[in-house]
């Protein structure tokens, strides 16, 4: 950004990189990914680079506003010097932090996440999502972000850039607004487990795997609150993918998949991850 300032340059989009982006070595891959998808369509974008920094949205979900108005201040000082009006960010924790959070401190901005903008993308025909890796029939499941579905209501966005894949969607019975949260939203990510039965990405993990295998008696004991009612049918696990649309998500999802030892039959993408894959250009 400070490059295309020091031009006299403004970008199309600022992406908002965020923590994970930055720094997890897994979900860098996601940021190369939507950073192609970004080069391929021809959008004129920047990042904040060292200027950026945490949204402070973990500080606010543990309890330390002062951490947070610090931390959101320097960022929204940041981008404002700079002029920003367009924010995407791959992230729901930053997305909604900036998007409903921001504008009491003075940083008010249109904030896009990912998936909604790769829908755009598809819509207009900049996306083709050909070219590529084919997912026409694979069965995929997708795990709702709770601060992208029930904070934001963005729920038809990921399900529309899966549609376009052309692969076997499948719905889990909690999804939606009734979906299971991963267990690291509300700064979950940096405390130690309560005492319990089962970590809560376990049970997701095991009611995702049950959705794509077509385990009918695993999913009629499961709790809570059901979306979608109708079991799927038998198939095999193997080259099946759960969708996620969140860092947090990715991690969880990804341990869990692990823990039931079958990393090597079910692999967990993020939605930018998918397109770039079918449009042939993830590395």
């Amino acid at each position: 950004m400070a490059d295309l300032a020091a031009r006299n340059e403004s970008p199309e989009i600022l992406f908002w990189v965020g923590c994970a982006g930055a720094f997890d070595d897994r979900y860098k891959r996601v940021t190369r990914a939507f950073v192609r998808i970004l080069e391929h369509v021809g959008t004129k974008y920047a990042v904040l680079g060292l200027e950026e920094s945490c949204t402070g949205d973990p500080a606010k979900r543990a309890g330390n506003e002062f951490l947070f108005q610090m931390q959101a201040m320097q960022n929204i000082t940041t981008m404002n010097g700079y002029g920003i009006k367009k924010i995407v960010t791959a992230c729901p924790h930053c997305f909604n932090t900036i998007k409903n959070e921001y504008p009491a401190l003075g940083g008010d901005y249109e904030v896009i996440h990912h998936s909604t903008y790769l829908q755009q993308l598809i819509n207009e025909g900049k996306v083709g999502v050909s070219g590529g890796e084919s997912f026409k029939g694979r069965r995929i499941t997708f795990h709702d972000s709770c601060y992208l579905g029930r904070a934001n209501n963005i729920y038809e966005a990921p399900r529309d850039v899966l549609a376009a894949l052309d692969a076997d969607l499948v719905e889990m019975k909690r999804s939606r607004a009734n979906g299971l949260c991963c267990g690291a939203g509300g700064a979950q990510m940096w405390k130690d487990a309560e005492p319990g039965k089962k970590e809560i990405n376990i049970e997701r993990t095991e009611e995702a795997l049950a959705t794509l295998s077509g385990q009918a008696a695993a999913l009629a004991n499961l709790g809570g609150v059901e979306t979608e009612t109708s079991a799927p049918g038998p198939h095999d696990l193997q080259g099946s993918i759960i969708a996620v649309s969140c860092p947090f998500c990715l991690t969880m999802m990804s341990d869990g998949v692990k823990n039931k030892e079958q990393e090597s039959r079910v692999q967990v993408f993020d939605l930018a991850e998918l397109v770039a894959s079918a449009e042939g250009i993830n590395a």
